[in-house]
């Protein structure tokens, strides 16, 4: 591990354009469930149930109730942890340029990122239906439910349903940054849920390196990915920023 740990970190200093895909893994370390899988979201609710357009529109009530309010309190709690602050360190480095996410807690732009695609919208904020303002979700006031804004329309999350397209602008940037960049870190993502599956392969035949950070392997490893590193996002991430701190201090004492 530790000799690919420096081989990050060699590859990382001498990109030009390095983007990251990253998946629930990276946050479930802040104590937010995957929606999918074991432990995930989807065992305890239907997602055609409350995470389906269709349900919201028909009965935003019960969407609200059943699934938004547990959203609000895992959020309001949800802290950056090293993965995230370790993909924010390399912006601050100059290194990390864009950070396409599948998450929808806000917690890149909480650790310090400032360009972050996220593919699936954002549940930390919210939008009304008749005028379009935005709230953050922990600012909204759930004692009436649904929720709703000072001109009487209904808000929703400000995220993509089941029965919803990808936002266009999040897909055309998404397929910009990966087929731009010359390295692409995939971190806490099972590489399944298309199109943001897809992302890697495009910067893979644009002739990127692709480097994984994921718990198991993926249908990127051996494959699409260059290597795995097999782990918890937040102490891979904290190892590899650890040495990069090394290499840029022994250069400073040369």
């Amino acid at each position: 591990m530790e000799d690919l740990i420096q081989k990050t970190a060699e590859v990382l200093t001498s990109a030009k354009y390095v983007v990251a895909l990253t998946g629930a893994g990276i946050s479930v370390e802040s104590g937010i469930p995957p929606f999918r899988g074991k432990g995930g979201l989807w065992e305890k609710f239907d997602p055609m149930e409350v995470g389906h357009i269709d349900s919201f529109m028909k009965n935003p009530a019960r969407v609200w109730k059943i699934f938004m309010g547990e959203m609000k309190t895992i959020l309001a709690q949800a802290k950056p942890n090293d993965g995230h602050k370790g993909l924010a360190r390399l912006e601050e480095m100059g290194i990390l340029k864009t950070v396409i996410t599948q998450n929808v807690d806000g917690l890149h732009q909480l650790a310090g990122n400032t360009d972050v695609i996220e593919f699936h919208g954002n549940f930390a904020w919210l939008y009304c239906m008749a005028c379009g303002k935005r709230r953050r979700t922990v600012d909204v006031d759930l004692s009436q439910i649904p929720p709703r804004c000072e001109c009487g329309g209904i808000f929703r999350p400000d995220c993509v349903f089941f029965g919803e397209m990808i936002p266009t602008e999040a897909l055309e940037r998404s397929q910009e940054a990966a087929s731009r960049c010359d390295l692409m870190l995939v971190v806490g993502t099972s590489a399944v849920v298309q199109p943001a599956a897809f992302m890697p392969v495009i910067a893979r035949q644009h002739g990127a390196t692709v480097i994984e950070i994921n718990p198991e392997p993926t249908p990127l490893t051996g494959m699409t990915s260059a290597f795995l590193l097999q782990g918890k996002a937040g102490e891979i991430m904290k190892k590899i920023i650890a040495r990069l701190d090394e290499t840029a201090a022994a250069k400073r004492r040369s």
